[in-house]
């Protein structure tokens, strides 16, 4: 299909350019300029029914990435996967599922980008080497995966994926060590941020990153042992939380049960702010804290620096929710659903006409008329990444009949890339990083503009009291990157990207 904008159409129509319209949506051409999170996995070790709760626990993981999923299992003779390109109620069905025999699983679902839409990126990976089969799952991004890439590439190796994680099937293969000792050895050579799953027959290995910046959790059903990036995948298949997987940590499981380990020692915990600012689903907890109630507390805390008088409190659905209640609690201006997000929008096969194509952002969110018509209104949101999408929502309230727009944003403005993974665009990109507060109000047309203060964001979080920024990662917004970073090498994206 030939695309209209090279014949004087508009720049929307490049979204229809694959088999359905918006696919792809999410990288840096998208029309909703939100930032992407990487993906998420979950892990069974000990359970007759592993593939049933991999497939529930992936549901409840579906935010963090809608481009892919996969789910490997391993019985006692082989193991047995299945991946797709698509949501998990798209690519698993009850035969699929049934096919996936085993008391033991990893899955993994991946984001949505542009560029790196293939199949076999998709995860878990899976590889035989003379140990046997091997499965490996990640959330994360390494820094210095293209020289380690390279290295091995220069020694023989061939990569089958532009995944990053290929690289760590290399190096666990190429070692003459026993597995354990393979994987500790591979991951001490490793920066970045990351969340490992890896499989063997018998075995389920589970590891964070030095510095704990990509959130994994331990639950236990009955007797069987529970991986997840979130919380709220334990409360989906009625699993017992137990802890967060530590940074630097290494937890084997195999039949004598679970033997907890190193490869790193934590120098610096710096868990990835925006985890709790936008990604993290409101119903989970990271480090043991509930991520809707410092939501709240960013919204109060908002309204203690920057209160202005309104008529209504809105949220940008559905992660501002939380902060939009805070400020309105804090401030005593009502609460009113201004916003409301279509939650169907995702693939759609039949391509929208002109005018609608025009009206993009409207597939995804409305503006409703009779809460904001006349109304001096707050809106919260999460962050601004271009400002494209503020733009639009501060319009599309203005042409409900809002007659003030008052923007506050629960997060200090973005202006540096992440290389931990989180799909960011380039620097030039980032609206924070060219302009002041004052040019990006005028730029999505806004009555007024705060963002929230580092220190109020980070007393809003709360976390390890002792350690530097209180244990976070704040590298987007003031440049302090925990680990080393080779700006001219490092990718800013994983899971496959290219």
């Amino acid at each position: 299909m030939t695309s209209s904008a090279a014949n004087g159409g508009t720049a929307l129509d490049r979204f229809w350019t694959g088999d359905y319209y918006n696919e792809g949506v999410g990288g840096k051409d998208s029309i909703f300029d939100k930032l992407k999170e990487e993906c998420g996995v979950f892990g069974v070790f000990g359970h007759p029914d592993a593939a049933n709760l991999s497939y529930y626990g992936l549901h409840a993981l579906q935010h963090r990435g809608e481009e892919s999923c996969g789910i490997c299992t391993a019985d006692e003779e082989s193991f047995h996967y299945h991946r797709g390109m698509g949501l998990v109620k798209e690519v698993f069905d009850r035969d699929k599922l049934e096919a996936l025999t085993g008391n033991q699983a990893i899955g993994h679902v991946r984001y949505s980008t542009a560029g790196a839409s293939k199949l076999a990126n998709a995860q878990p990976l899976v590889f035989k080497y003379r140990g046997g089969d091997l499965a490996v799952c990640t959330n994360g991004n390494l820094v210095n995966e293209p020289g380690i890439r390279k290295e091995l590439e220069d020694s023989g190796s061939i990569f089958q994926t532009t995944s990053d994680t290929e690289v760590i099937a290399h190096l666990i293969a190429r070692s003459p060590k026993d597995l354990v000792q393979a994987v500790k050895e591979a991951f001490a050579r490793l920066i970045g941020g990351f969340a490992f799953l890896i499989q063997t027959q018998g075995r389920l290995i589970a590891a964070c990153d030095p510095h704990g910046l990509r959130p994994l959790v331990m639950g236990k059903l009955g007797d069987a042992y529970i991986f997840a990036s979130e919380s709220c995948a334990l409360e989906t298949i009625g699993a017992v939380y137990v802890r967060d997987v530590q940074p630097g940590e290494l937890l084997v499981l195999d039949q004598d049960g679970l033997h907890e380990d190193r490869f790193a020692p934590m120098v610096r915990r710096a868990v990835c702010a925006m985890e709790y600012i936008y990604f993290a689903r409101p119903d989970s907890d990271i480090y043991g804290v509930n991520l809707h109630s410092s939501r709240k507390r960013m919204g109060q805390q908002l309204a203690q620096e920057s209160f202005v008088d309104a008529d209504i409190v809105t949220g940008v659905p559905d992660s501002s929710i939380s902060a939009a209640i805070g400020y309105a609690e804090q401030t005593g201006i009502p609460y009113e659903l201004g916003l409301i997000k279509n939650k169907y929008t995702g693939r759609t096969f039949i391509q929208p006409s002109q005018e609608l194509r025009e009206k993009g952002v409207k597939m995804k969110l409305s503006a409703v008329r009779k809460v904001v018509e006349g109304k001096r209104v707050v809106m919260i949101d999460d962050s601004i990444v271009r400002g494209t999408t503020s733009l639009r929502i501060v319009n599309m309230l203005r042409e409900a009949g809002a007659l003030e727009v008052h923007v506050r944003i629960t997060s200090p403005p973005f202006m540096n890339p992440c290389y931990y993974g989180i799909d960011t665009p380039n620097p030039a990109d980032l609206i924070a990083s060219s302009k002041t507060v004052e040019e990006i109000r005028q730029a999505i047309n806004a009555d007024s503009l705060y963002f929230l203060s580092d220190t109020g964001l980070i007393d809003s979080i709360g976390g390890h009291d002792e350690e530097f920024n209180r244990g976070l990662c704040m590298a987007c917004f003031n440049n302090d990157y925990p680990t080393p970073v080779e700006f001219e090498e490092a990718k800013t994206t994983s899971c496959g990207c290219d």
